[in-house]
């Protein structure tokens, strides 16, 4: 059939067999006790007659879970390491799972193999449900989650109309406050170092920037931004291009801080002093930021109440058997989507 994923039967096959809607089956598979004992025992019949999920479907028909949420994070080893962001973000979600008494399985997805691996896994529902996080704009995951009928809730979102549940931050706040700030310090060449724009967190700071320039009636100018990734590495590739394409250059607004640490680095070396010459800001107000030399201003995202935020919302979809499309969205108000509040915090960098 057209729905039909990699072979496997999928919800609106058990939902059309059933006789029920979508949102009844992905209820009645997540134990959910808000189903008719009719609707129950059609589900159950599909679900033997199709093959779907059969082991976990009996258990979630007895009432039973796993006791198991995921989280995902399609990075190497070596990012994930390296990156303050997902320490912080795995210290919220590992505390908030731990008071709920769940156990965290930390799955690093890189290539297809490994997501197709993980779609698998999930299809056996071993885990009650998901966490997203560094998702790009065309990962098929979090649609494919909801496909499984899994509860998921996403660190950030791939774009303005996402779809899933999300707890992001004031991504765009971040880039106006920067702005204003090196504005307020007298400068004018100010360039910036963006994330891939693939992602909508790198999107929406570069457009906090791009809206910081026009609210101090500077006009934009691309030799003053360039793109990188979120490395350190990456930060250093493009400070290099902006300096040999803007060399006035009086400010770089960096979207990470540990791509300011890599500006830093080829600011130094061009014989620029942070923030006489070059006056410096990065985001995420991480570890990076405060062992800096100078100390690093940078917009700090509550990294960590992130990671409690999600959890806390995926526990609650859980509790109440609402995977995606579990209910219409005029009846439970949509997906949940919080966004937290940034905060500029002022250091010797600017």
């Amino acid at each position: 059939m057209s729905g039909r994923q990699n072979g496997r039967p999928t919800l609106e096959e058990v939902a059309a067999l059933a006789g029920v809607g979508r949102g009844t089956v992905s209820r009645v598979i997540n134990g959910s006790p808000r189903v008719s004992g009719q609707a129950r025992d059609a589900v159950a019949r599909a679900v033997a007659e199709l093959g779907y999920v059969p082991n976990q479907a009996a258990r979630a028909l007895a009432g039973s879970r796993t006791d198991a949420v995921a989280l995902v994070i399609p990075e190497t080893e070596a990012r994930l390491f390296s990156e303050p962001y997902f320490l912080d973000l795995i210290r919220g979600v590992s505390a908030e799972l731990a008071a709920a008494d769940k156990q965290l399985l930390l799955t690093l997805v890189r290539t297809e193999a490994e997501r197709r691996r993980f779609e698998d896994y999930l299809a056996a529902q071993r885990v009650d449900g998901v966490l997203l996080a560094s998702v790009h704009g065309d990962d098929p995951l979090p649609d494919r989650i909801a496909q499984l009928g899994l509860p998921v809730v996403m660190n950030g979102r791939r774009s303005e109309a996402e779809p899933v549940a999300y707890v992001d931050s004031d991504n765009i706040g971040a880039g106006r406050a920067a702005v204003a700030h090196l504005v307020g310090r007298g400068r004018s060449r100010i360039a910036t170092i963006s994330g891939p724009l693939d992602m909508y967190v790198a999107r929406a700071r570069l457009g906090g920037y791009r809206a910081g320039l026009a609210e101090a009636g500077i006009l934009p100018d691309e030799s003053l931004e360039a793109t990188a990734d979120f490395t350190e590495e990456g930060g250093r590739r493009a400070m290099r291009e902006l300096l040999e394409r803007a060399p006035g250059l009086d400010a770089v607004f960096a979207a990470s801080d540990v791509m300011a640490a890599g500006a830093r680095g080829v600011l130094r070396e061009a014989g620029r002093r942070i923030p006489e010459d070059v006056a410096l800001v990065g985001v995420d107000d991480s570890a990076v930021a405060r062992l800096m030399d100078p100390p690093l201003t940078s917009v700090r995202q509550p990294i960590e109440e992130m990671g409690r935020t999600m959890t806390r919302l995926l526990l609650q979809k859980i509790a109440d058997g609402s995977g995606p499309g579990s209910a219409p969205a005029e009846a439970t108000g949509g997906e949940p989507r919080e966004v937290l509040p940034t905060e500029l915090i002022v250091r010797d960098s600017s």
